[in-house]
């Protein structure tokens, strides 16, 4: 039913257990119509269609795919996928790690679909290459390359699991969430707060807070802390600065706040982060 060309890898101990790893990568050319099913693998699949057609059932819903579609899934779940009479051919990778579940479950929740046209199909058909050059060669740090090269695919998959053009109240071009992330970081120093924000930029606070969460995976608040924490942090190592005029200078005028603020953050207080840094 298919022509296909595969590695099976068996990561070491320590990439099972500490590292994204590899399972399983190739390609297959389908010779004839056929279907393919699984369920309870602990793996997560991502496949990409180079050519021909076919269709993906996962949850009980069927995806239609094409050349250039993709897809990511997680194969506990039971899943078939199958070609036509127009035959694919697919390149795929199986992989697994320790912190997967949380990942595929952050991918769903920006929006990620288990089937999807990405913006840029050739940066992923780089990627899957790459990983099987890696697979089939000697190198002896190649598991931490592999590593890599999968987190690379990770980040590739959150950055397309972003459809914007699903929310019906999407912010417009004036008083986008970009804008909004710079203004943050070039007047941390003034005071900020969220109906501050919602007024400048035209937009409810209440949408505006969500929003910003499910985009940067980290609320306002927080995102304006790290930001002034940050910039204590330079000031703390290169500069002769008081603590006081450090904490007007990160936008947090009281120095005690700024204390509590950066030890909560850091885990230390101020004067310690100088002293050891």
């Amino acid at each position: 039913m298919e022509s296909s060309n595969r590695i099976l890898y068996t990561p070491s101990s320590f990439a099972k257990k500490n590292l994204l790893h590899l399972q399983e990568i190739g390609q297959l050319e389908a010779t004839s119509p056929h279907d393919s099913k699984r369920e309870n693998l602990s793996s997560y699949l991502f496949f990409m269609v180079t050519s021909g057609s076919g269709s993906l059932r996962y949850e009980g819903i069927s995806y239609p795919l094409i050349d250039g579609d993709c897809v990511f899934i997680d194969c506990r779940k039971p899943y078939s996928h199958s070609t036509g009479d127009n035959l694919w051919h697919l390149k795929w990778v199986h992989f697994y790690g320790p912190n997967m579940d949380a990942i595929y479950a952050k991918y769903v929740e920006r929006g990620g679909t288990p089937a999807f046209h990405p913006k840029d199909v050739f940066r992923y058909e780089t990627l899957i290459s790459t990983l099987n050059e890696i697979a089939a060669s000697s190198s002896y740090v190649k598991d931490m390359s592999i590593c890599e090269k999968l987190t690379a695919l990770l980040t590739l998959l959150m950055e397309d699991s972003w459809h914007r053009d699903q929310h019906p109240d999407v912010l417009s071009k004036k008083q986008n969430l970009q804008q909004i992330k710079e203004y943050l970081d070039q007047n941390y120093q003034h005071r900020i707060t969220l109906d501050n924000l919602a007024e400048l930029f035209f937009v409810n606070k209440f949408y505006l807070s969500r929003i910003f969460k499910e985009q940067y995976d980290v609320t306002i608040n927080n995102y304006l802390q790290q930001v002034r924490i940050t910039h204590a942090k330079q000031l703390l190592r290169f500069s002769g600065l008081s603590m006081d005029k450090i904490a007007v200078e990160c936008g947090m005028n009281d120095a005690n706040y700024f204390a509590r603020v950066f030890k909560k953050v850091e885990g230390i207080s101020p004067g310690e982060f100088r002293r050891i840094w």
